[in-house]
């Protein structure tokens, strides 16, 4: 369903010629009038859920309320424009080039050189690409409608999942809270947004999984006191859901003699849902997926010292003597033994997840234990401001940062009553771990990405804050005597907010905005209508590739610095952007060290010479820039630990190296466009 609301959003839409977003305000106005109309919509089916009327209407209402959300804040400012935020510039031209490569072809490939298995995740890439093929799109074209698509989804699927876990109307309050966080500071990485979105939940579905005391405590007594198995209780969770702070609060102590309870499947469930959120996540994004292991790790050992330190209470004399006039009889064994069960529930969802990943992971990972070619990958050589201190987004006076707030002070309060606190909370802490490993890396000459965890802590601390508020709010009207008036002044506030951050969502992400209109797409267009840039010649460049090669798009291999024409057609790459975006099996240092080599030669039987002889499959042309008696081609080294960590330098090749019969040169706007015969 979010799915089609995506769609016939998109569609409609596109029917209309909008004016271009950076010279007018009809699109964000018409965005906030969209942004109203979905916060009815969840509100709506709010309210039928906490009077019990319409469930399925309810249910769908919210469907659809959250993914028209997500459709109209994102599809409505870029109406008018075929790109996605960030257009094709910076990091959005490898990710167009990477749609655009599985676009091509269902075939796991890099998203740049020939013959090297991938390296980034082609999870998202994939399934764009199979997209684009049934719609039949190109792939830069199927960017944007997939992008936010994809997150639609991804937000409904967040919205099930929350209700499996929680109670209905909490579950569309706070996925409403999350989705509008994400859409904020991660929708310009669609595919890691994707991730960011489910992983509160998935991180709540994963506690349940691992932490279970009253139901391993059962385990090890085998059978009550009375001969019966004990029942479900708090922390005794069926395989399908996890046991919510509302069942526990009303869940009252069995007395004895008790009937026989339903088993359990021993939080299995949970298990096979945790390993597979992990297993798509390690196919969509490593650092996502690297940070939510780290924290369901973390989960497991503190799952294990938890039951340990419980079985030693319990097994205490002075417990002892209590437990010997209560119905449940103690755990028998070492104590240690307590903490088997949730480490293997542990192992098995890093069996479950590694099975996932091996789908994309495993052909690059095979490759790296049998090439004799150095790795070098420079991914991890980045350290801006942000990733030289610790995120403290509950300190910034903002909406934002008071939600956040109210999910620190929640995290802590409830961090010993409540099971969602307790996942939130340690996903939390694994975030500032990551941090501070991140900044530690440094003095090793690398680091780990810690400053794209804003987003995931943001959402984190978002949930957190929808459930303090909403304590809260029950706690003050407790407080207060249960004023006649006061739920309709806390829903007001609560919805007076929610527009206030909401329809603040494109300011926000101006910038990202502009450049999708500022840059030139596929079709040779700037969508604010202004003159285009170079690419307008590509289309040119493409047909005469085509016409003196005569192969296919995916048959050649092109080397240029002008590296935004793989994004949108399929050839082959001789060498990446930058380093770090760059399969670290395909040396890019060693290809740079190449090319200069290349300019240095004297003649063009040379040149052919060292092509033939190189380590990699040679150019079968060059797309240069002209400059005087020079083809230019504008490359880029790895700097790091400077910010900027990338230094652009320039690498001419003499016109006198083509002068052969070999060579076929063009001409085509600001471009040389030369062809090798072989």
């Amino acid at each position: 369903m979010a799915g089609v609301v995506a769609a016939v959003g998109l569609f409609a839409f596109s029917l209309v010629e909008w004016p271009a977003f950076n010279s007018s305000n009809v699109t964000r106005a018409l965005t906030t009038v969209g942004q109203v109309g979905a916060a009815v919509l969840v509100v709506a089916a709010v309210w039928l859920l906490r009077v019990r009327r319409w469930p399925w209407v309810a249910k769908v209402l919210s469907w659809v309320g959250i993914s028209a959300f997500v459709t109209v804040t994102l599809g409505m400012p870029l109406a008018a424009t075929k790109l996605y935020l960030f257009g094709v510039s910076v990091d959005q031209e490898f990710r167009t080039e990477y749609l655009t490569r599985l676009t091509d072809s269902a075939a796991l490939r890099d998203m740049t050189y020939a013959d090297v298995p991938p390296f980034y995740p082609a999870g998202w890439f994939w399934v764009g690409g199979r997209v684009a093929n049934v719609l039949g799109m190109d792939g830069w074209e199927a960017f944007k409608p997939y992008a936010i698509g994809s997150l639609a989804v991804a937000a409904v699927l967040a919205l099930v999942l929350w209700t499996r876990l929680i109670r209905a109307d909490w579950a569309v309050a706070v996925t409403a809270a999350t989705t509008a966080v994400t859409v904020t500071y991660a929708s310009p990485e669609a595919y890691s947004a994707v991730i960011v979105v489910l992983l509160p939940p998935a991180l709540v579905l994963a506690w349940g999984a691992l932490y279970r005391p009253v139901e391993d405590a059962a385990r090890a007594t085998a059978v009550r006191a009375d001969g019966t198995n004990p029942p479900n209780g708090p922390g005794a969770v069926g395989a399908d859901q996890v046991e919510t702070d509302d069942r526990a609060a009303t869940a009252t102590a069995p007395a004895a003699p008790v009937t026989r309870a339903p088993r359990t499947a021993g939080g299995w469930g949970a298990v096979v849902g945790a390993g597979l959120f992990l297993g798509v996540a390690a196919t969509f994004y490593t650092l996502h997926f690297l940070v939510a292991a780290f924290a369901i790790a973390l989960m497991g050992l503190v799952a294990a010292v938890a039951e340990v330190y419980q079985r030693r209470a319990a097994q205490h004399p002075r417990a002892a003597r209590r437990a010997a006039t209560s119905p449940t009889a103690v755990p028998s064994g070492p104590a240690w033994r307590a903490a088997v069960p949730p480490l293997v529930r542990l192992a098995a969802i890093a069996v479950i997840s590694g099975l996932v990943a091996s789908v994309v992971w495993l052909p690059y990972l095979l490759e790296s234990l049998t090439t004799t070619t150095p790795s070098s990958g420079t991914a991890l050589h980045y350290l801006p401001e942000s990733g030289a201190e610790l995120p403290l987004p509950m300190t910034e006076f903002t909406l934002l940062g008071g939600l956040c707030l109210i999910g620190t002070v929640w995290l802590v309060v409830r961090a010993g009553s409540s099971r969602r606190a307790q996942a939130l909370g340690i996903g939390v802490v694994a975030i500032y771990l990551w941090s501070l490993l991140s900044m530690l890396a440094t003095a090793a000459g690398t680091t780990l990405l810690s400053f794209r965890l804003e987003a995931p802590l943001l959402v984190l601390l978002a949930a957190a804050g929808a459930f303090g508020f909403v304590e809260g709010a029950r706690a003050a009207y407790q407080a207060f005597n249960e004023p006649a008036r006061f739920r309709v002044a806390v829903v007001a506030l609560a919805i007076v907010g929610a527009l206030a951050f909401v329809q603040d969502i494109p300011h926000v992400l101006t910038p990202e905005i502009t450049t999708a209109y500022t840059d030139t797409d596929g079709d040779g267009n700037r969508a604010d209508k202004r003159p285009p840039s170079a690419v307008s010649y590509y289309d040119e460049i493409d047909a005469a590739l085509l016409a003196q090669t005569g192969r296919p798009r995916d048959e050649s291999v092109v080397l240029t610095a002008d590296t935004s024409f793989l994004s949108f057609y399929p050839y082959w790459g001789f060498q990446a952007l930058t380093s770090h975006y760059a399969n670290p099996l395909a040396h890019f240092a060693g290809r740079a060290a190449t090319i200069k080599d290349w300019s240095k030669l004297d003649s063009p039987a040379k040149l052919l010479e060292a092509m033939d002889k190189s380590p990699w499959r040679a150019p079968d042309a060059f797309l240069f820039r002209r400059g005087g008696d020079a083809y230019t081609l504008r490359l880029a080294e790895d700097v790091y630990p400077n910010d900027p960590n990338v230094k652009r330098y320039s690498v001419s090749f003499p016109k006198e190296l083509f002068e052969d019969p070999a060579f076929t040169t063009t001409d085509i706007g600001p471009f040389t466009l030369i062809t090798v015969r072989r």
